[in-house]
């Protein structure tokens, strides 16, 4: 257990943090979601729609530090790359 003042502040700001952080990670997997459920129906119209609403959420994900720059790279090009597939 925490016996410093500041080692208790840290825990209670990583609690914080982990469920601020949690919800980020969950609202941008939804988002991709509905990409690669669009994708799956073969909706062209609708996957690109998904398509640019969750790339700005992967962004916002980088940049609050959640995701590493690489990986939200990797997603956004895997899901372009199967939405552009599409007939």
């Amino acid at each position: 257990m925490a016996n410093t003042p500041q080692a208790k502040k840290r825990i209670r700001r990583n609690a914080r943090r982990t469920e601020v952080n949690g919800a980020r990670v969950s609202r941008i997997r939804t988002f991709i979601k509905k990409v690669e459920s669009a994708i799956a129906l073969g909706d062209k119209t609708a996957a690109a729609a998904a398509l640019a609403a969750a790339q700005p959420e992967l962004a916002r994900g980088v940049s609050k530090g959640v995701f590493h720059k690489n990986t939200a790279s990797r997603k956004f090009g895997r899901l372009s790359k199967a939405v552009g597939g599409l007939a």
